[in-house]
């Protein structure tokens, strides 16, 4: 059997997921980390299920649990997949996944999309200064781009057209809930939401600051 790292990175937005980076490298002084990543073409379906199958693919060629990590829809997936194999995963930590974790940023960019009289442009412009806070005009540009890199890349279940929603649960492992105290995507309420369905030990923590991308600017916390 082949040995997997202590801790497992997951990656459902291969446009993003150079936000992991600094996190990974900061815990790779202390744990094994890796980055596992899902991609998928413009030509096909967004699937959820694809996704936790070729997950467990991986995960089984083990014969020990690991630590899942995921942001966003990336922390989605690790939520499904810790409900559905619980003896692979030795813990979950979430990070910007509120008590809603099928919400993510496209879903608040798809809203906005349908009620603001604005340009698609304007509005990532708009989800930048949300998502990163200000940022000079030759970045938040370059942001917009990964952005609708994403919008076209990423296994988000959220279109124009429909927003997918998925209940809260319990599940059977350890699990750490984060989030930072001025991200308006996942805000503390949402992320507090998880308290009814946290078990014994499983925490909630909220970082000072970094909005939605708190763990790129603050991995040290």
């Amino acid at each position: 059997m082949s040995k997997l790292p202590d801790v497992l990175m997951l990656s459902a937005s291969p446009s993003l997921k150079g936000f992991n980076q600094s996190l990974m490298r900061h815990l790779s002084w202390q744990v094994t980390i890796a980055q596992w990543e899902y991609c998928q073409s413009k030509d096909e379906a967004s699937s959820l299920e694809v996704a936790l199958i070729l997950l467990h693919d991986y995960l089984k060629t083990s014969h020990r649990p690991v630590h899942l990590i995921g942001h966003g829809i990336s922390g989605l997936v690790g939520l499904l997949y810790a409900r559905r194999h619980p003896e692979r995963v030795k813990s979950l930590t979430l990070l910007s996944v509120g008590m809603h974790p099928a919400v993510d940023w496209q879903a608040h960019y798809h809203v906005h999309l349908k009620l603001l009289p604005c340009s698609r442009e304007t509005i990532l412009m708009q989800m930048v200064y949300n998502l990163f806070g200000y940022q000079s005009r030759p970045i938040a540009q370059d942001l917009v781009k990964i952005l609708e890199q994403d919008l076209c890349n990423s296994l988000s279940p959220h279109t124009v057209f429909q927003s997918t929603s998925i209940s809260p649960d319990t599940i059977p492992v350890p699990m750490l809930v984060c989030g930072s105290e001025d991200d308006v995507i996942i805000t503390p309420h949402e992320l507090q939401g998880w308290r009814d369905w946290l078990g014994k030990g499983d925490r909630i923590w909220k970082c000072p600051q970094g909005r939605h991308f708190f763990h790129y600017f603050h991995p040290q916390w």
